[in-house]
């Protein structure tokens, strides 16, 4: 009989239906209602935040993030060149451009010592502004991303950002429930993001968050999330807003899973384990794997090869029924990014040569993880 593996798809199996059938009961459908509240309250306390905004989705949440920090055309914003496209889009998003980063050979976050190598000598100073020395326009901010779940080195970037004068918006649409030295990722920027798509840890169908300690941004992101509507009675608007708003019963999808959010990350983290434990005796491949200090919700499983057997391992899985992926190409790397600005990215390169990410549903069975790593393991012998 023929395996079907998915990549990574949702576990509901909680108080959804539940919390979406009081929805449908009371009528409360659309972007208003209190489930979204009780969402952005459990999100932001479970963050370490004193604020939450719910948007349509990670997206829109950094999008809306970028703006209410103030970037705006002629400002230049460092993101990481592998990430997924929506971190370079959003800086487009508002006139901005991308300045684009290698990522770290271990983790595949954003390379801090090729950023504070870039920061020393390819930046100046004037008026506690960064400015780009190439391109002659102010870095305002950066969008680091901790990549499948693990965090980025935050001490480095928050060193960097506070030396440099540029605003950390945190791009942790993947790593909601991860910890950098005990704290939640996405508490420690400006503001941080998340996401709530389908093949997230937890999910709204499609969805996302801001977190934030500043009570002033916050209220800025609300207000441009509802396009910018300044009278309660009357249709004023006081800026360019957007319709960014969560639904109810998006919302009520949230909190059911927000409820078992701990199980997910305990069932992730003891997944990659068993991986890590039954691939252990393949010499070609490894793990992605937390660095010290750090605790990964591991929302995917990445694993690392010669680049040589990549795609021919992927060909191979997949005619087993095991959904894999490629990492994404580096962004610099694509046409509509061609003309932009990267920074000796040679790791990103290498990185997406060599990884793909592994079937790492919540509900992916022990027997079905063992039949993964049965396939890898016979691949690899039968050279």
């Amino acid at each position: 009989m023929s395996r079907n593996i998915p990549l990574s798809v949702p576990v509901i199996k909680g108080n959804e239906w539940k919390y979406i059938k009081e929805c449908l009961d009371s009528g409360w459908v659309s972007s208003v209602g209190g489930f979204v509240n009780r969402f952005e309250d459990m999100v932001a306390g479970y963050a370490g935040c004193k604020y939450a905004v719910a948007t349509t989705n990670g997206t829109s949440a950094l999008h809306v993030s970028l703006v209410a920090c103030g970037i705006k055309s002629g400002d230049e914003v460092i993101v990481p060149t592998l990430t997924f496209i929506a971190t370079a889009n959003v800086v487009r998003y508002c006139n901005a451009e991308p300045v684009f980063m290698d990522c770290d050979k271990d983790t595949l976050c954003i390379d801090t010592d090729k950023l504070r190598e870039f920061l020393k000598n390819s930046t100046y100073r004037e008026n506690n502004i960064t400015y780009n020395s190439e391109t002659k326009r102010p870095i305002r901010a950066m969008v680091p991303v901790h990549l499948f779940g693990h965090p980025s080195d935050v001490d480095s970037l928050l060193e960097l950002a506070d030396a440099y004068n540029i605003i950390i918006i945190e791009d942790a649409t993947e790593s909601l429930g991860s910890e950098y030295m005990g704290r939640q990722t996405g508490s420690f920027g400006k503001a941080g993001c998340f996401s709530f798509n389908g093949n997230k840890l937890i999910t709204t169908g499609g969805g996302g968050m801001v977190v934030t300690d500043d009570e002033s941004l916050a209220i800025r992101i609300r207000h441009l999330t509802t396009q910018a509507r300044s009278d309660a009675v009357e249709y004023d608007h006081d800026a360019i807003g957007y319709n960014y708003r969560l639904t109810n019963i998006q919302a009520a999808m949230g909190v059911a899973q927000m409820e078992q959010i701990d199980e997910f990350i305990a069932v992730k983290r003891k997944n990659a384990e068993l991986y890590r434990d039954l691939l252990d005796s393949v010499k070609e491949v490894d793990v992605l794997w937390e660095k010290d200090r750090v605790k990964s919700n591991f929302w995917y499983i990445t694993l690392k090869m010669p680049p040589d057997h990549r795609k021919k391992l992927m060909e191979h899985l997949m005619s087993k029924g095991i959904q894999v992926r490629p990492v994404w190409k580096p962004l610099h790397a694509l046409p509509v990014y061609k003309n932009c600005q990267a920074y000796k990215t040679t790791n990103a390169f290498e990185a997406h040569a060599s990884c793909i990410n592994l079937p790492c549903s919540v509900n992916i069975s022990v027997e079905d993880i063992r039949y993964v790593s049965d396939n890898i393991t016979g691949y690899f012998r039968g050279l």
